[in-house]
């Protein structure tokens, strides 16, 4: 029981340590290389254009692994509903308009300053850029089981 207490305190205290550190990373020019989104195939047939920004494990913390990303979505394009069976995801809005569907919640409709999360397992049914004429940037904080799959198509 301790142990674990210990664990989730780690675990507050880095995530809420890797929010700031994310927020300056993402005002930050494109220090990092873009990588092609390969696990989810949006509707429209345009990937989310992804850059990793930072991405550690957690050998305190279970072996978790973290990983902080950039997203963006042209105007009028989303992914496949899909699961991550062994992350926690959390997501910010950069600029722009996000619509995102977790589980059994309603529609959310965010713009810059907007927040979601999405537990393990949960399923994403709805994660498109709410815009028909601007792009959507976000970001997505994962904590994530490595030895389970990254994203699961429904």
């Amino acid at each position: 029981m301790k142990k674990s207490v210990i664990s989730h305190a780690v675990f507050g205290g880095a995530t809420a340590l890797l929010a700031s550190f994310v927020t300056w990373l993402a005002l930050a020019p494109g220090s990092m290389s873009l990588l092609e989104a390969h696990a989810q195939t949006p509707p429209t047939n345009a990937p989310a254009r992804q850059t990793e920004l930072f991405k550690k494990t957690m050998s305190d913390v279970l072996g978790r692994e973290v990983t902080i990303r950039r997203l963006e979505r042209d105007p009028g394009t989303g992914s496949a509903p899909h699961r991550h069976p062994g992350s926690h995801t959390f997501g910010y809005v950069l600029e722009g308009s996000y619509e995102v569907k977790i589980g059994d919640s309603p529609l959310q409709k965010l713009g810059p300053g907007g927040t979601f999360y999405e537990p393990p397992g949960a399923l994403h049914a709805v994660s498109r850029n709410g815009s028909s004429t601007r792009p959507v940037k976000y970001l997505v904080i994962q904590v994530s089981d490595p030895t389970q799959p990254q994203t699961v198509p429904e």
